[in-house]
């Protein structure tokens, strides 16, 4: 069975991954080889920057809270914005969201909400769309612009239109709950990176078609990996406190990812018929990067839930971490100083580019069901993209997978096509996975700013790859579907 394995901050790909030369990505993806910032102009709902309001317009239809703006909110933020939600106020009626409608609409404007990083822009045009898309579409667009033209009238709620389901934010029909045993203080200034071994009480072989990992206490948990360990080699490992240090991976010979979560996580389910395998009498490693506040916190509940399928499925499903290379995969950039491609982001430079690109060899057939970017504060724009050597079945023979050009580490996400998985991007042997990272290393990068306040420093230094807050990473999170006879 192919199995899909951390190997440190330095190199973490697909096991199958091979060292390729710091040559042009070739034709298809200009993008490796122009380094200019990409134009963000094209999307319905995210496109503009102007004033909400219009002059000058013709009288228009009344459009009201309680006739059509109520359930385009359920609809698109209700996933956060409700009472309790991990929005700082609620949109959930009237009262609540009228104060708010002119902030709304320029939000929506500006593509800061409803927050989904994936975007359409002149270098990547993905040829499918996005499962769970938040966004507003053209009419649902105008129709908030001109609700707030009009002055956010409430309407009639004796004629009120009827309101849909929210969106669902939790894996709500989990089978099994596994969580952290103990509980972790968090103090001083270093970043921690524990691993807690468990046992999910799988006497069988099983099936999980979806997860989602909660971060028991959000303020200081940076992000969290989980494995499965076939081995149980990291009960061994396990120290008094109930967990061991395991910087850059699960500290294992043999682990296979099954779950990521970083701030703005949904939970992942995979496509019909997929499934990951876990093998009988395997332990379930948590990773857990925590970053301290400058203050005591407590960590109880971090956890991972798991949903099982009855069957066995035609389609193994794995999430691979793709990049973070220093080797030969990295290509050079404008700010090398030492003659040969280095990973270091200059302190105080505005638009600095990493460019990545790996060559897959002896990889059974690949369905990519789904996608995602991950950087942390000194990212901007994050592009993924492939290059086919024997383009197939009509598969072009380049295409852009993904790009989140408005990066945000707090909103992070996998992207899952609305497509069936006959139809989404297969990858072959020989094709070859291409990345393109864009960071901003000064003080105009708020997220910087907040990152070094964090840490008591008041101007940026040089960035280097890395685990830590104040490191870096440029890494694809892929979702891959094989077959289950070239799995095993």
């Amino acid at each position: 069975m192919l199995h899909q394995k951390m190997y440190g901050p330095a190199a973490v790909v697909l096991a199958c991954v091979t060292t390729f030369g710091c040559s042009d990505p070739g034709p298809g993806l200009d993008s490796a080889t122009d380094t200019t910032t990409a134009s963000t102009d094209t999307t319905a709902g995210t496109a503009g920057t102007d004033a909400p309001t219009t002059t000058g317009a013709p009288e228009a239809e009344p459009v009201t809270w309680h006739q059509h703006i109520a359930p385009l909110f359920v609809q698109k933020c209700s996933g956060c914005h409700i009472d309790g939600g991990i929005a700082p106020f609620s949109l959930a009626s009237y009262e609540a969201a009228e104060p708010f409608a002119v902030a709304a609409l320029d939000a929506v404007l500006r593509g800061t909400m409803p927050p989904f990083l994936a975007d359409e822009t002149d270098d990547c045009q993905p040829r499918h769309g996005w499962q769970d898309d938040p966004r507003l579409g053209d009419d649902e667009l105008e129709l908030l612009r001109a609700w707030v033209d009009q002055g956010a009238p409430a309407g009639d709620p004796a004629t009120a239109a009827p309101l849909p389901e929210p969106p669902e934010v939790e894996l709500t029909d989990a089978d099994v709950r596994v969580q952290i045993p103990t509980p972790v203080s968090i103090d001083g200034d270093k970043d921690l990176f524990l691993c807690f071994s468990v046992d999910p009480g799988f006497e069988d072989d099983t099936w999980i078609d979806a997860v989602q990992i909660s971060a028991g206490n959000p303020q200081v948990v940076h992000h969290v990996l989980a494995y499965v360990d076939e081995s149980g080699a990291s009960a061994d490992k396990v120290n008094e406190d109930g967990y061991y240090p395991c910087f850059g991976g699960p500290g294992i010979n043999s682990a296979n990812l099954i779950a990521a979560w970083a701030p703005g996580m949904t939970p992942f389910e995979m496509p019909p018929n997929v499934a990951s395998r876990v093998v009988a009498g395997s332990r379930i490693v948590m990773q857990v990067h925590y970053h301290p506040t400058g203050k005591p916190e407590l960590d109880s509940a971090t956890s991972l839930d798991l949903r099982i399928r009855d069957t066995i499925p035609e389609y193994v499903g794995m999430l691979a971490l793709i990049g973070n290379s220093e080797g030969p995969q990295l290509l050079p950039s404008e700010h090398d100083d030492n003659g040969y491609p280095e990973f270091r982001i200059p302190a105080g430079v505005e638009h600095h580019v990493e460019q990545m690109l790996f060559k897959l060899n002896d990889v059974p057939p690949l369905r990519v069901f789904a996608v995602g970017t991950h950087m942390h504060y000194v990212g901007t724009d994050m592009l993924i993209g492939l290059q086919r050597s024997s383009p197939t079945d009509g598969e072009p023979a380049s295409e852009c997978l993904l790009q989140t050009p408005g990066w945000d580490f707090n909103w992070q996400r996998a992207y899952s096509y609305d497509a069936p998985l006959d139809a989404v991007p297969r990858v072959d042997s020989g094709d070859e996975l291409y990345l393109r990272c864009t960071y901003n290393n000064s003080m105009s990068n708020p997220f910087v700013v907040q990152a070094l306040a964090e840490q008591g420093l008041d101007a940026p230094k040089d960035v280097h790859l890395g685990e830590e807050t104040l490191d870096e990473m440029c890494l694809a999170v892929v979702g891959v579907a094989i077959a289950l006879k070239d799995a095993i």
